[in-house]
């Protein structure tokens, strides 16, 4: 045992659990832990100039994988202030570590209207993390540290959260730190495995539908070993794009909407494998046999009736899979030419709408191991069914959370993580404007991410369904800063495109320069997307 602050016994705790860097907003009741963190050289500390750019760092960091992410605010708004990071991280099943703190010791449950305080904070954010605890006591504070990265490493990942009073992280006390936890992912059952081996091998046209777990399990290889063996087509959620590269013809990409190519093909399926996805919005025909693999057991047939569960990791499941399918027959004849077929017809079928040219201009110069968070923009939404995704981990969402403003925060915790690698987020004025200010965080610590912001001088999306559907659009106009003067304010890189599809060679220039870049790119309303699910018949005039 050692003599320490509680803020000490966390810091101490955390880089002995692998925690490298901490993205945080210093307040008055944070002093024990800050205090910690200057004296702890293993461990960064990224401050920013808004809490909830805190949650969205954090998130991509670990999505694009640094491992857990975590965050530290001062409690009450500055923890509120984060939960719109936190959901997107719940949606997308990313870990990440909130450190709350809380009001002093006396106060906790009273309702006094101290400094800071909400009552209850635990009752708040529980909508938006897995686990929460609360730690009094500095000698409970190693153990609460690491439970909570244990609910990070087990099971499904989602966001949990200590909270502490200011007594806590600076009072001091005999306290046994811990040694790092060593976490074992089990795979499923072998009498289920047994039982998923039988239908696959009855299949005479199976698919694999990958979503977002395959990169939280480093399912990969695994995936594409299955898919090898069974010669089955890998279809892709947004989230799961990069399961398999695209540059291999065993991947089908992420185009099922409505009457796609890839969701007929999908529907001709006898049986499909669906791998660390909640299926939400696959649509299988009901008549289909799903066999879904999911670390969560309350996922399993969630949405869709006719399921056989293998609960498990994806990765450890799949190699169990793959070597009782070894076992018992050959591989399976080729079916390249098929899958090669269709491949070249989605490719043919993507539309002629003016997103479809910006984003092959985008594609064709970014990097294959370039990160890319596509953010609830335009040209966002439709990089999900139609953005070529070639390495593992480099395409980010926001999942269901949908979040808008989201994309140049979560860019910037990707690219703490990956410092070596290109990373590109794509925004609309709209959406870039809820965390402009981090172009400040950005230059000081050196984080250079290029942001393109898609300047329409409107909520677009909004504005153009008002217009088409509700008889005119109200509210959605937006009177924007001179983007170039503002990057010239923070002093970043600052260039904009004269035509839309001038971006690709922009891009080019700015991933020379090694420097934050804010790249606009002026542009008009952009038609609804063939993949936009059905709107409400216009209004009549």
């Amino acid at each position: 045992m050692a003599r320490m602050t509680g803020g000490q016994a966390l810091v101490k705790t955390l880089e002995r659990e692998g925690t490298r860097v901490v993205f945080g907003l210093p307040g008055v009741q944070l002093y024990g832990v800050m205090a910690a963190l200057r004296d702890e050289k293993a461990v960064r500390f990224i401050a920013t100039r808004h809490e909830q750019a805190i949650g969205y760092m954090a998130d991509g960091y670990a999505r694009a994988g640094g491992g857990y992410g975590v965050g530290l605010v001062v409690p009450g708004p500055g923890l509120l202030n984060t939960t719109a990071g936190l959901s997107t991280a719940y949606a997308a099943s990313s870990p990440v570590l909130m450190i709350s703190g809380q009001v002093p010791r006396a106060n906790i449950g009273r309702d006094v209207g101290v400094l800071h305080e909400v009552n209850d904070q635990l009752d708040a954010i529980a909508p938006v993390t897995k686990w929460r605890k609360r730690v009094v006591e500095i000698r409970d504070v190693p153990a609460a540290v690491q439970e909570a990265v244990r609910q990070l490493k087990t099971g499904r990942p989602r966001p949990v959260e200590i909270e502490m009073p200011p007594e806590t992280m600076e009072d001091e006390d005999e306290v046994q730190l811990l040694d790092p936890l060593r976490i074992a992912r089990p795979a499923a059952s072998a009498h289920d495995i047994e039982h998923a081996a039988s239908l696959l091998l009855a299949a005479t046209r199976p698919v694999i539908y990958a979503g977002g777990g395959v990169h939280g399990a480093g399912a990969h290889q695994a995936v594409a070993d299955v898919a090898e063996y069974l010669q089955a087509g890998v279809a892709q959620s947004a989230e799961g794009k990069g399961a398999v590269s695209d540059h291999n013809d065993l991947s089908l990409g992420a185009s099922i909407y409505g009457q796609s190519l890839l969701k007929k093909y999908l529907e001709q399926a006898d049986l499909i494998l669906a791998v660390g996805s909640r299926c939400a919005l696959a649509g299988f025909k009901p008549e289909q046999q799903v066999i879904q693999i999911d670390i969560d057991p309350d996922e399993i047939g969630r949405n869709h009736r006719k399921t056989f569960g293998l609960v498990g990791d994806a990765r450890a499941t799949l190699e169990q899979l793959l070597e009782r399918l070894r076992a018992t027959t050959p591989p399976r004849p080729s079916r390249k030419a098929e899958r090669e077929a269709l491949r070249a017809e989605i490719a043919a079928s993507m539309t002629q709408e003016p997103q479809a040219s910006i984003t092959r201009s985008l594609r064709d110069a970014v990097p294959d191991d370039a990160i890319v968070v596509a953010g609830m923009t335009q040209i966002g939404y439709y990089t999900r069914p139609f953005w070529p995704v070639y390495r593992p981990r480099t395409y980010l969402t926001s999942s269901y959370s949908g979040n808008l403003g989201y994309a140049f925060p979560t860019a910037l915790g990707a690219k703490v993580a990956c410092p070596d690698r290109p990373v590109v987020a794509i925004s609309g004025d709209g959406g870039f404007l809820y965390n402009a200010q981090e172009l400040a965080t950005a230059v000081q610590y050196g984080i250079n991410v290029i942001t393109l912001v898609f300047n329409d001088n409107a909520y677009g999306n909004v504005a153009r369904d008002l217009d088409e559907a509700w008889g005119g659009s109200y509210g959605a106009e937006l009177t924007n800063p001179d983007f170039m003067k503002l990057a010239d304010a923070y002093g970043v890189v600052g260039m904009r495109a004269d035509t839309p599809t001038d971006v690709g060679a922009l891009v080019k220039r700015a991933l020379r320069l090694e420097r934050p870049v804010l790249i606009e790119v002026p542009v008009g309303r952009m038609p609804r997307p063939v993949f936009f699910p059905p709107r409400r018949k216009p209004t009549r005039s």
